[in-house]
C-alpha cells in the first residue's frame, strides 16, 4: 500500500472511531440489574459446576465485585474495596491468565472454560455466553480504544478465537476455534477461518435442522 493510500485508510479508520459511542467509564455498578452481588455469585458458581477452584469462576467473581464496589458512596468509603479489587484483579491475571476488566458489561450465566491467554476487552458480553482458553477480544488497530467488540447472547466461542475491532457477534452464533473475526457476525451464524467467514446459518427456533 502506498503512503497516500495508507494515509487515506488511516483517516477512514479515525472517522469510524469518531462515530462510535464512548466506552464505559466504570463510574457506576454495571452488574446485571435486579440481582444483588451474592445472588449473582451464587448463579455464577452454579454455572461453573459448583467448583470453588474453577479459575473462570474466580475471574467472573472478581468482575462482579469490581462493579458492586462502585455502588459504594462516597468515594472515601469505597477506597479500601477498590484497593482489594485491584489486588484480586491482578491476582487473577497472574494466576489464571484471564484479563476481564470490570468496565466490560458482563451478562448473566457467562461461562469461562479453562484458563490461560484470555484477554477479554469488550463493550459487552451477553447472557449465557461460553468462552474458551486463549481467546482475545480487543482492538484491531493500535490507538483505536473505542473499537472493541460486542458479544451477543448465547454465543459459543471456541478456543484460540480472536474477535477484534468494533464488530458485533449476533445472538446464538458460534465462533470456531482459532477464528479471527474482524467483521460483524449475523445472529445464528457459524463463523470459522482467518479471517472468519460465515459458513452456515443455524436453524431458527422451531425450524427443522
Amino acid at each position: 500500500m502506498s503512503e497516500s493510500a495508507s494515509t487515506i485508510r488511516r483517516n477512514e479508520l479515525w472517522d469510524e472511531e469518531a462515530h462510535l459511542p464512548p466506552l464505559n467509564r466504570g463510574d457506576h455498578d454495571g452488574n446485571p440489574p435486579g440481582m444483588g452481588l451474592l445472588a449473582l455469585l451464587a448463579e455464577d458458581f452454579r454455572v461453573h459446576d459448583r467448583d470453588p477452584f474453577d479459575q473462570g469462576f474466580w475471574a467472573v467473581a472478581v468482575h462482579r465485585f469490581g462493579n458492586w464496589r462502585m455502588g459504594i458512596r462516597p468515594k472515601l468509603l469505597r477506597a479500601p474495596f477498590s484497593l482489594l479489587y485491584k489486588i484480586l484483579f491482578k491476582w487473577v491475571e497472574i494466576t489464571c491468565g484471564i484479563t476481564l476488566p470490570y468496565t466490560v458489561r458482563l451478562g448473566r450465566r457467562v461461562r469461562i472454560w479453562h484458563h490461560g491467554g484470555m484477554i477479554l476487552h469488550a463493550r459487552s458480553i451477553g447472557d449465557d455466553v461460553h468462552i474458551r482458553q486463549n481467546t482475545t477480544f480487543g482492538l484491531a488497530h493500535r490507538g483505536r480504544e473505542r473499537s472493541i467488540p460486542t458479544i451477543g447472547n448465547r454465543v459459543d466461542i471456541g478456543c484460540g478465537a480472536c474477535i477484534l475491532g468494533a464488530v458485533h457477534v449476533g445472538d446464538d452464533s458460534v465462533i470456531g476455534a482459532n477464528a479471527v473475526v474482524i467483521r460483524d457476525v449475523p445472529p445464528g451464524s457459524v463463523a470459522v477461518g482467518i479471517p472468519a467467514r460465515v459458513v452456515k446459518r443455524r436453524p431458527e427456533a422451531g425450524e427443522p435442522g
